[in-house]
């Protein structure tokens, strides 16, 4: 387990929190080897530090990496200049130091990496999963999709997704990229055992979802803030699913020289959609609003994602109507007293980077 702490000196950029409190790194470490009885042993450094790369894996000697080491938001990646540079910079070299790691240090490891959905955009054809085939003037080849993606962040994944499988072309490396929906829920099996696993539940306008949100609202009373029509289609899965992913991933390893792509979602909804279930779902009354737009997107699109390569390797997905019944809202409930209303507010234009 290897951490440079980022993810929590965001929070203490932008001045928000989890809803659910979040242990420091040695307390998660301690209380996962006494309820399980497996010792993590945990590295502390940034990707970015090719050296340490290099010296970790040469210590630890995996047979796979799971690599969920990047800035993730794209509003994050929209602030501003700094923050766009930032991303990319992080996100790009982090993953190109990791490439060369294990070319230089074993070429037989497995990269299992954390992609996005939004590396497609919303194309109105069919997403495949990773591959597309094509016919062009009587001949045939097979390509990566064409990527459309919607901000600096998730341009950035598309950087990665390039330079993977590169390097599995070029230098016969292993690589799956998870091409990941929208995560909902807040705990497993696993975390369930010991409060201090608790996972993270970011609702603010940055890092947050807008499940989350919905949810948060619903029960404090306030109304679902519905950015523009609502006609925005994305996929998403349940974070009992996201882990389950990660292991089929593993033991599956891709072949020596594969690039392999799974688009790692379970369901797709329309954000109105989103805002109509968790209304119907919630025990009481919910109104809905409808705020402008921050992001530069359609507002109605096509959208249909072909997403049967984990399932063919055993993944059994669970359900969002069930899962916020079982979960999201308690959850909400017990920690409603965390929430700050006005971090949920818009605070990031696409349109109006400030530098």
């Amino acid at each position: 387990m290897l951490d440079n702490f980022a993810r929590r000196k965001y929070d203490e950029e932008l001045g928000v929190q989890s809803l659910v409190a979040i242990e420091d790194f040695e307390t998660r470490a301690a209380a996962w080897e006494e309820v399980s009885g497996k010792k993590l042993q945990t590295y502390v450094g940034d990707l970015l530090d090719a050296d340490f790369v290099y010296a970790t894996l040469r210590e630890f000697r995996p047979d796979a990496v799971v690599h969920f080491a990047e800035q993730r938001a794209a509003p994050y990646s929209m602030i501003d200049r700094q923050h766009a540079v930032y991303t990319q910079q992080n996100n790009v070299i982090g993953t190109l130091n990791l490439l060369y790691g294990i070319q230089e240090t074993n070429p037989e490891i497995h990269l299992v990496k954390l992609g996005t959905m939004g590396e497609y955009g919303t194309p109105n054809i069919d997403i495949e999963e990773g591959w597309l085939e094509v016919e062009h003037n009587g001949r045939k080849d097979r390509m990566l999709y064409p990527k459309k993606p919607g901000s600096f962040y998730h341009l950035s994944k598309v950087h990665d997704s390039h330079n993977m499988e590169f390097a599995c072309r070029i230098w016969g490396l292993r690589a799956t990229d998870l091409n990941q929906g929208i995560v909902y829920g807040q705990q497993t099996p696993q975390t369930a055992l010991d409060p201090r696993l608790a996972t993270r539940f970011d609702y603010d306008a940055v890092f947050g979802t807008v499940l989350n949100r919905f949810v948060i609202q619903a029960v404090l009373g306030q109304p679902l803030t519905v950015y523009g029509t609502g006609g925005q289609t994305r996929g998403m899965l349940d974070i009992r699913d996201t882990v389950e992913c990660i292991r089929l991933a593993v033991e599956n390893p891709a072949d020596r020289g594969e690039f392999r792509v799974f688009n790692q979602m379970t369901e797709s909804f329309s954000v109105k959609h989103l805002a109509d279930l968790v209304a119907e779902r919630f025990p009481g009354p919910v109104q809905i609003e409808h705020l402008e737009n921050p992001r530069v997107e359609l507002p109605e699109h096509y959208y249909n994602v072909k997403h049967t390569g984990l399932v063919e390797l055993g993944l059994q997905p669970h359900l969002l109507s069930d899962t916020l019944i079982e979960s999201m809202f308690p959850i909400v409930e017990e920690n409603k007293h965390r929430v700050e209303l006005d971090k949920m507010l818009p605070r990031v234009r696409w349109t109006n980077p400030k530098n």
